[in-house]
């Protein structure tokens, strides 16, 4: 089951994917920090599959760096995170690299969704012509060019709702025609990550496509039969304060609960604990996050920033905005974990008022539902950005699992 990713990210989609069985051949991505993160996490599985994982936990901890990691891994592994913007100008050096990775196998699959920025409703807000002179609206084209090349099977593309609305839902209705004259059929659902298990709201536009005369029907998702929580999300990992990090090793405070280890959220034996590192805070910030934790412990309630008392209202604006610092609750769920937490961590605040801090890379990794073996390059800001863009593996899993058993009967 031979798959294909596109605009990869840090690898989520490919992650759920892999984990159900997919051979995962080749990932292309133009960032730098995400195509590391890939290649990271090729070397691990390598590692793992040849009985060397201590090499990989000799890197985690910080024992070995990162080209001696590489080193013990074999370049056509490592040659399979292709860094490349996906452009009219780069694709035939894409295609080639594919092509020799490929060789004569089949593409079963093809996965990935384009930057969403040009697509959200919070980015055409943001931009004063709308987005509508974005080039990233079409990046769709190129995805549908790989389609035509590889010839796969299905296709599985993942996006922010704003897609159905973009250009006054013109977009949306080219990508089906466009689809459709590449000679496959399609169909999409809004899809929660917390009805996969992920303890996380975070709705996508998730398209399924296959080639026309294959029978398929997009699928039905059952939720879990258990709501979990935050706080059997956080449950094994030690307090710690605003800027500090806990150095990578077995740092975990107990063991992991059944939840951690039927979603391989925390992996059977696995034993070390990295990236919980929490961003420092100005005294001003850690003052309002020890009211907002304290009015939610109290009242069960989010704070307005106008509510704040006078003295820690420093912004001029109290008209909009007024959600701008968020608790996580410890008994329910967090909100969508997006990219803009790399710049700050306010509307993450952790539910301990005794840690008083925004969550730690480590964290939002879980709260996207990512095993704890799973390591992001190259620096807390680039991972938090990379954690905040991707598809929950979780729920990646799950689709996988449906479109595994449609090609295997």
């Amino acid at each position: 089951m031979n798959v294909i990713d596109l605009f990869a990210g840090a690898g989520g989609l490919s992650e759920g994917f892999r984990q159900e069985g997919f051979n995962v051949l080749a990932h292309v991505e133009m960032d730098i920090h995400a195509s590391t993160t890939l290649k990271t996490r090729e070397a691990y599985y390598y590692l793992k599959e040849t009985n060397k994982i201590d090499i990989y936990k000799q890197y985690l901890r910080k024992e070995i760096d990162r080209d001696e990691l590489y080193n013990h891994v074999p370049d056509y592994i490592l040659d399979r995170v292709i860094n490349k913007e996906v452009s009219d100008k780069t694709n035939p050096q894409i295609f080639k690299q594919i092509d020799e990775i490929v060789g004569d196998q089949h593409i079963d699959l093809i996965i990935g969704g384009p930057p969403c920025q040009a697509y959200s409703v919070a980015g055409r807000s943001r931009d004063p012509h709308g987005m509508k002179d974005d080039p990233r609206n079409y990046l769709y084209r190129q995805y549908i060019d790989f389609l035509r090349r590889y010839q796969p099977s299905y296709f599985v593309f993942e996006n922010v709702i704003g897609l159905l609305s973009a250009g006054n839902g013109e977009i949306f209705k080219s990508i089906q025609n466009e689809m459709d004259s590449a000679g496959y059929d399609m169909d999409y659902r809004i899809l929660n990550s917390n009805d996969f298990g992920v303890v996380q709201q975070r709705r996508r536009i998730i398209i399924i496509g296959w080639k026309k005369g294959i029978e398929f029907t997009y699928p039905e998702f059952t939720a879990p039969e258990a709501n979990y929580t935050i706080r059997d999300l956080f449950q094994d990992l030690p307090s710690i304060k605003a800027g500090e990090e806990k150095k990578p090793g077995n740092g975990y405070k107990e063991s992991a609960n059944d939840f951690l280890g039927k979603t391989r959220i925390k992996p059977v034996d696995w034993d070390v604990l990295t990236q919980h590192i929490a961003r420092p805070h100005r005294e001003l910030d850690l003052e309002i996050y020890r009211y907002c934790v304290d009015i939610w412990n109290r009242e069960r309630r989010k704070v307005r920033y106008n509510e704040l008392p006078e003295r820690l209202i420093t912004h001029k604006n109290t008209n909009t905005f007024l959600d701008r610092f968020n608790v996580i609750p410890y008994e329910g769920i967090s909100n969508t974990v997006v990219a803009h937490i790399a710049k700050d961590g306010h509307y993450y605040i952790h539910p301990d008022i005794e840690q008083n801090r925004s969550i730690s890379v480590r964290e939002a990794a879980r709260i996207q539902s990512f095993p704890d073996d799973y390591y992001f390059e190259t620096s807390r800001t680039s991972a938090f950005k990379q954690i905040g863009n991707a598809v929950p593996p979780l729920m990646a899993r799950k689709i996988a699992e449906k479109i595994k058993s449609t090609l295997l009967n």
